[in-house]
């Protein structure tokens, strides 16, 4: 893996707004608009160096479906945080009758330097986001700067190919694809708007709603949309953890009660994805696969060794982009937060230099996102912060095959 720096095309970001990627700045906490799609520099990786990444993730994801079957056998949702017996049950439920259930993709977060193995940071398997640019602006912007070159990028077609074989299992009627109203940047909707389309070429009839726009039809016990239709199937781009917890969460565990039945709702992702998408899956990964090449040392009762020796990671279970992450340096006195946290190793993400440069780096700390569709890997989104945590300031980099 090479960092390499390359002139920005001429119109890119018109470029890329036209492609899908209509958030491409990010405003910063002094006000000022820098790019979120970054095609000043790119990432260079061989074909073998890929293959090699790609048998990783589908290690990975078959460890973690085994440690969330380890977490339903042995009724361990408390160490989940999933303390309402009724929510625990109906996610084992899920998780026994997956087979019957559509699941279609998730993003791998990997630590990754060329050098040493890839190490896994998380696990985005609930509403994983940055597709839209990995899927297809990457795509393009390499088919124009690197013709004739490759990627790590089949996403488009494994994904239409997996709405194709898991259409049997939707109920009849159409799939409804929605997002939350208060998505200010647009990356919600571009990302349901684009898994739309997959489903679409896929021959699935579809509709577009959001989620405060689904109503409660009291009669029938059936949630509808704005035409008043069941929906009996639905993509959602919305948290479980906000599914069930909202002013409708009772309602939608009446319809996962239901088992498939008349009135139910079928869910994308389904409700047993909630054992991969929490912090905690780290902690269990390390218990069952301790000292694993592609593994953190990872706790849920406090830093333990960490502590005194590399350093940690504090995480809390169910955060996202970044949010209330602490970075604690070895030496430093062992904490435990008040919050259920995830405490795993510090493994500081690298910063590579471009060829040429003075060796010191320049706040390019990257991060790797492996995507998996179905139970393969699919493709590689990059992107880099300036800190140790990637937070809704870093940046999105292309890379290429050469």
């Amino acid at each position: 893996m090479k960092r390499h720096t390359i002139e920005p095309r001429p119109g890119w970001q018109q470029i890329v707004e036209e492609q899908g990627l209509v958030y491409p700045l990010t405003r910063h906490p002094d006000g000022s608009l820098r790019p979120y799609w970054d095609e000043s520099a790119y990432y260079e990786f061989s074909l073998p160096e890929v293959e090699a990444l790609e048998e990783v993730v589908e290690e990975l994801h078959a460890m973690c479906l085994a440690a969330a079957a380890h977490i339903v056998e042995h009724d361990r949702f408390g160490d989940l945080g999933i303390t309402d017996p009724r929510l625990a049950r109906l996610v084992a439920q899920s998780w026994q009758r997956r087979a019957e259930l559509p699941s279609l993709y998730g993003r791998f977060d990997l630590r990754y330097d060329g050098a040493g193995p890839a190490k896994m940071l998380e696990y985005n398997a609930d509403t994983p986001t940055s597709l839209v640019e990995a899927a297809s602006p990457q795509w393009f912007w390499m088919e124009d700067r690197f013709p004739g070159a490759d990627q790590w990028n089949s996403l488009h077609e494994r994904l239409v190919d997996a709405w194709r074989r898991q259409a049997p299992l939707l109920p009849p009627g159409p799939l409804h694809f929605v997002h939350s109203d208060g998505d200010e940047l647009g990356e919600d909707l571009m990302t349901v708007a684009y898994l739309r389309e997959t489903a679409q070429q896929a021959g699935l009839a579809t509709e577009a709603l959001s989620v405060e726009r689904i109503g409660w039809d009291r009669l029938s016990g059936r949630f509808v949309d704005e035409r008043l239709r069941f929906i009996r199937s639905c993509f959602k781009l919305y948290p479980w953890e906000w599914l069930t917890t909202d002013g409708f969460g009772p309602y939608v565990l009446d319809t996962l009660d239901n088992g498939g039945g008349t009135g139910s709702t079928c869910w994308i992702e389904p409700a047993w994805k909630m054992l991969l998408s929490n912090k905690a899956l780290l902690a269990v990964l390390w218990e069952l696969y301790p000292g694993h090449p592609n593994l953190l040392p990872a706790y849920l009762d406090g830093p333990r060794e960490l502590a005194a020796s590399t350093g940690w990671v504090a995480k809390p279970l169910l955060g996202r982009e970044g949010s209330g992450i602490t970075v604690h340096e070895p030496g430093t006195a062992p904490q435990v937060r008040d919050e259920p946290c995830c405490y795993q190793e510090l493994a500081p993400l690298p910063d590579l230099v471009a060829p040429g440069g003075d060796g010191s780096g320049g706040g390019n700390r990257v991060v790797l996102g492996a995507w998996v569709v179905e139970n393969e890997a699919a493709g590689l989104g990059i992107r880099e912060s300036s800190g140790l945590v990637t937070d809704e300031y870093a940046r999105f980099l292309p890379h290429v095959i050469l």
